[in-house]
């Protein structure tokens, strides 16, 4: 008798899940970012959110709550109803690397958030002082020892995309360097100019225009494939360096909290997917050097899990820790 009950008890609920999914939605959304008003990681949110909502018909509000490396945010999302109206638009830092830089993170991505999309990646390159004498990454590795324990390099954020691939080539090379943490890219990438630094890794969209007047060198772009902002760089691979721990870390990502609906997840997911294709969000994209992706749920989990241990062996290699 007990074991009919249950059946009923989830056929009801089986149903009535179906039933909210099927007049999705009737309210606003809220879209949380963990990150500050101004960026490029809420610029592109709002360039998202505003696409979405007149897809679904409904405003979708963003709430910007930033701290603790992305992990405020997520948290709040982590814990939030899963009925929709909740969602998380994130970079890679609170979901990918947080794990393996804190001791205590306050959620469990597997088992508190559903996938959605990976929306974007960001563009990543390698760029010297124009006083470096170095042209190819083999040229600046061999410069770096001949001048090693004197050569520093700098990175916006310790364990970000950045300040990693820079350790791991550091660390790997056995070149001695110094790692010198910014508060953030555009400080760096002026000490660079300035010739503060010799090096550091950035974001193509802050990049580009010093890399065209001069100002500093590209010699590697981070990725499976040469950017079209800059067709003459190579890749790392290209120039020399295979290695996994090269390809690109910097998303951004939608989610939602564990045990959303079904239904409601696939047209989340629909719904992103189509946004991303958009003149706005592209536009977007394309202004902070971003490169859409608009992968499925199930792409995206396989991205990740793919990117785990990558992240991990990255983290453990660069030494970062965060408290």
């Amino acid at each position: 008798m007990k074991f009919h009950k249950t059946l009923a008890i989830v056929a009801t609920l089986a149903c009535a899940s179906a039933a909210s999914a099927q007049g999705y939605p009737t309210r606003p959304i809220t879209m949380v970012v963990p990150a500050p008003a101004g960026g490029a990681t809420d610029a592109i949110a709002r360039a998202l959110a505003t696409e979405m909502g007149q897809q679904l018909k409904q405003p979708i509000v963003v709430d910007n709550k930033p701290g603790a490396t992305g992990m405020l945010g997520t948290q709040a999302v982590a814990r939030a109803a899963p009925d929709g109206y909740t969602l998380l638009m994130t970079v890679s830092a609170p979901i990918l690397n947080a794990p393996y830089l804190f001791q205590k993170v306050p959620y469990d991505v597997s088992r508190d958030l559903a996938f959605i999309s990976q929306v974007c990646t960001a563009a990543m390159v390698l760029a010297v002082g124009k006083d470096v004498p170095a042209t190819t990454m083999k040229e600046f590795t061999a410069w770096a020892e001949k001048n090693k324990g004197k050569v520093s390099y700098g990175s916006f954020g310790i364990g970000g995309a950045g300040h990693l691939v820079s350790a791991y080539l550091n660390e790997t090379r056995k070149l001695d360097m110094n790692h010198v943490a910014y508060k953030g890219e555009a400080p760096m990438v002026q000490d660079i100019i300035s010739g503060q630094i010799p090096w550091g890794v950035g974001s193509v969209g802050t990049l580009a225009p010093h890399i065209a007047s001069g100002k500093v060198r590209a010699l590697a772009v981070f990725g499976d494939h040469r950017l079209k902002e800059l067709p003459n760089v190579p890749t790392m691979a290209e120039a020399g360096f295979p290695e996994p721990e090269y390809r690109p870390m910097g998303w951004m990502v939608m989610m939602a909290p564990a045990n959303t609906p079904a239904p409601v997840l696939a047209r989340l997911e629909e719904v992103t997917r189509a946004a991303t294709q958009s003149d706005s969000v592209k536009a977007r994209f394309q202004f902070f050097g971003f490169e859409a992706v608009g992968s499925s749920a199930e792409q995206f989990r396989r991205e990740y899990e793919a990117a785990r241990p990558v992240a991990q062996k990255l983290i453990q290699i660069s030494g970062a820790k965060a408290e």
